[in-house]
Parts: structure tokens; sequence; C-alpha cells
């Protein structure tokens, strides 16, 4: 008995699962098809906003985020972080993603079509194309945005950030706002295969000019980060049942 209800617990999860792949798949393909139709960056939103509605999922927003903010520093660990961030601002966004995504079949035109920053393994010719193609994208008044652990983590803390976020900010003295997105994996996790509506917690920090004089500013914003989100998780007790692995 106990382990048919197990199974069904199981199964029930995975529909759930589905369900929300499902959405978020539509969601990509409505952006696609009405990118050319509504003016920029409204297929993005309207596309972010459509999962973000189907998925059931609120976003309470803490801080205040700053309207002269010229990149964002986003935590990373689920496939929503993105359509989670693209509603609670109403900027141009210009994400930056791994190379190896702009290639990828039907995906490779959510990131292609709104002119998104293709990141390339560290070189000289790497790193010069994303200089150029950042100015390019901030001289078309949108925000630089990155995940600056450079990949997804669900154990809640923070990998060490890459250097490319403050080679970019240093380089165009940006003002730098980090957001921190808290236990996004515990609603949405393709590598557990589960999901779970519920109200998400956004918390936008305090910005800053990036110091190139100060080798640290990075590291020193990883910290407060992690710290921001610490603070957060333990004010949640819903997430303190099945802490995230």
């Amino acid at each position: 008995m106990i382990k048919s209800v197990g199974l069904i617990n199981v199964i029930f999860a995975r529909i759930k699962w589905l369900y929300a792949v499902i959405v978020i798949f539509t969601g990509m393909t409505l952006m696609i098809t009405t990118f050319h139709l509504l003016p920029k960056p409204y297929a993005v939103k309207f596309s972010a906003w459509f999962i973000r509605f189907l998925v059931f999922i609120p976003v309470e927003v803490k801080g205040t985020p700053d309207p002269e903010a010229q990149m964002f520093l986003i935590n990373h660990q689920s496939d929503i972080d993105i359509g989670v961030m693209e509603t609670i601002t109403d900027k141009d966004l210009a994400w930056v993603a791994k190379k190896e995504l702009f290639h990828v079949p039907f995906f490779g035109l959510v990131v292609r079509l709104p002119k998104d920053i293709a990141l390339e393994r560290e070189s000289k010719t790497a790193l010069v194309k994303l200089i150029k193609e950042c100015k390019d994208r901030l001289d078309h008044g949108r925000v630089i945005t990155i995940f600056p652990e450079g990949t997804r983590t669900e154990t809640g803390k923070m990998k060490p950030f890459k250097a490319g976020a403050k080679m970019v900010a240093d380089k165009f003295n940006l003002k730098v706002q980090p957001v921190v997105l808290v236990a996004t994996a515990w609603h949405f996790s393709n590598k557990r295969k589960d999901f779970k509506p519920g109200t998400i917690t956004a918390i936008y920090l305090d910005s800053f000019v990036a110091d190139k004089d100060n080798p640290e500013w990075l590291n020193e914003t990883h910290d407060k980060m992690q710290h921001a989100y610490d603070e957060a998780l333990s004010n949640l007790p819903k997430y303190h049942k099945r802490r995230i692995s």
C-alpha cells in the first residue's frame, strides 16, 4: 500500500513537471512567432508573463529596482529564472549566454532573435567580441544581464562568480544591480523533474558603480548576494521541509 501511494505521488509529480515544460515550450514558441509583430521587447515580456501566469508563480519583489542600472547580476538555479527576471523589470534585457545555446535547434531562436550575447570560451578574440557586443547593446539602451556563476546550481550555495561580468562592468564603468532569486529550483527543476507552484521571492540589492580600482568588488558582491539569499531562505519556512539538493 505504501509503495503504491509512493508510486502515485511520483507519477503525479512527473505530470506536473511535464505540464510546466509544455507551458515553457509554448511560451518560447509565442515569443518566436510574435517577435516581429510586437515592438521590442514586448514579445519577450509577453512570453515570460504567459509562462508565469500558467505555471501559477507569483513573485514577491523586495528592494527597489534602479532605473539607471546598466547591468543585472543574478544567481541561477532554474530554467524559470529568466522568465521571472523578465517579468519584474520593464527594461530591455540583453542576456549573456553560452555560445552553444545559440546553435541549439529551436531554442537558438529564443536567444538569437532578441540579439542576446553569445559568450565564448575565454580567449583574447572572444573577450574583444564580448566587449563589442555589450557596447552595442548598451548603446541601444539595453541592460546587460548575467548569471555570473556561469551555470545553474540547486544547492543554494552560489558558485564563485566568473570574471567576465567584472571585465565588462569595469570597461564601461557600469551601474550594477545584483538581484537575488530565492529557491527557484524548489519550484521548477529539470534535474529532478519536479514542479511546485507558489510564490517566488526576488530581491533587488543596492546598486553601485563598478570600480575597476577595487579588484574584489565582484567577490564582495557574491558574498552580499549569498548573505541576502540565506537570510531570505531562513524566513521562508516552506523551503525548510525539503532542502534543495
